[in-house]
């Protein structure tokens, strides 16, 4: 169900029945592995087993520090949510995550650039996490495929991911700083929950357009 690797793939394979998020930071050990496990904890919530519904999700860092354990706040960040962040180890972001992902997630517009610079057809399918949630909201769940029937969720993301690049151009962000989560490396616990909560508030309307079922506390 994995895309080959190497260059020149044109992008993930659609015909496979996972759907594959990448969340991309720069380190991945604060923001990109925050959004990852806060993303697989909701989307449990939602469907039970994640993967069951064919969605998958990971994350790296554009300069990654592989094989790092999570820093010790963005941990506790995901205690506090009660998402697990055991067994986190960092990444750098390869040619072969970009090709497998059909979403990529970045942190920042400058991580989008990079990813989008790696070539791979990304651009359609790259977005920074809040630039996401913004075109997410302006669509239509009616307009998406019904989660519910045989395959329903990946055909439902790739849906989404394809009438999010179509809003891209009319759905322009406020400002320059509104689409830009930023990092909290050597910050205080204080201000890790604070960019915790910023992040879990960008990811609710975006897992429940993906599995068309929304949070219930």
């Amino acid at each position: 169900m994995i895309a080959p690797q190497g260059r020149g793939i044109a992008g993930p394979d659609t015909l496979t029945d996972t759907f594959r998020i990448l969340h991309v930071s720069t380190g991945n050990v604060c923001r990109s592995p925050i959004t990852e496990r806060l993303t697989r904890h909701a989307l449990a919530h939602r469907l039970g087993d994640p993967f069951a519904g064919g969605l998958v999700v990971e994350s790296a860092g554009t300069w990654g520090h592989e094989g790092a354990p999570m820093e010790a706040h963005a941990a506790t960040v995901l205690a506090d949510f009660g998402a697990d962040p055991q067994g986190f180890t960092g990444r750098e972001l390869l040619d072969e995550h970009v090709i497998r992902a059909d979403l990529v997630l970045t942190a920042t517009r400058d991580h989008r650039a990079q990813v989008i610079s790696m070539g791979h057809s990304a651009g359609l399918r790259t977005f920074t996490l809040k630039e996401f949630t913004r075109l997410v909201r302006a669509i239509d769940p009616a307009t998406l495929p019904d989660p519910e029937r045989a395959g329903g969720v990946v055909e439902r993301a790739r849906a989404l991911v394809q009438a999010a690049a179509a809003l891209r151009g009319w759905l322009l962000a406020p400002s320059a700083e509104a689409d830009e989560v930023h990092d909290p490396y050597g910050a205080p616990i204080t201000f890790f929950r604070s960019i915790g909560d910023e992040i879990n508030q960008a990811l609710d309307p975006v897992v429940t357009a993906l599995t068309g079922v929304p949070f219930r506390g």
